[in-house]
């Protein structure tokens, strides 16, 4: 076991890795922008983050408890298993003639917002590290 510096540190290295999928599935959308029937994929992991979240700071999250009257009925899936981000279809523009609906202006502004989500977990980190920084450097100089 590693040593936790806080609760929420684990907390941004799954947003972390969560921003980065998304970043390669709206650059996998791009490529693919002359790909006859090609249609965008795209990730959506708010719930698995929310979920995440819930579990590290140990809140309760409402949820729906399976009543087992038997033994013998199947036990409920694991709630890890559930909560996943979600791949899906991003429709909703118009395909062209070659049946793509990669719309490259959304593409591309997708990747942005989601750059610039990126940079405010990792900014968020930086600033958090700080913090234990001068606290530590702070009772170095107690002696």
């Amino acid at each position: 076991m590693g040593i936790q510096i806080s609760a929420t540190h684990s907390l941004l290295a799954k947003a972390l890795d969560y921003r980065a999928m998304r970043q390669d599935m709206i650059s996998s959308n791009i490529a693919n922008v002359d790909t006859p029937f090609y249609r965008p994929r795209d990730i959506r992991f708010e719930e698995a983050l929310i979920y995440e979240k819930n579990k590290i700071l140990n809140k309760n999250s409402p949820k729906l408890e399976l009543a087992q009257t038997n033994a013998s009925h199947i036990t409920p899936k694991d709630e890890e298993n559930i909560f996943k981000p979600t791949v899906y279809f991003r429709d909703g523009h118009m395909a062209r003639n070659d049946g793509n609906s990669v719309d490259l202006d959304v593409e591309t502004t997708e990747m942005s917002k989601n750059a610039i989500m990126f940079n405010a977990v990792i900014n968020t980190g930086k600033k958090s590290s700080r913090i234990f920084k001068s606290v530590i450097e702070a009772s170095q100089k107690v002696n």
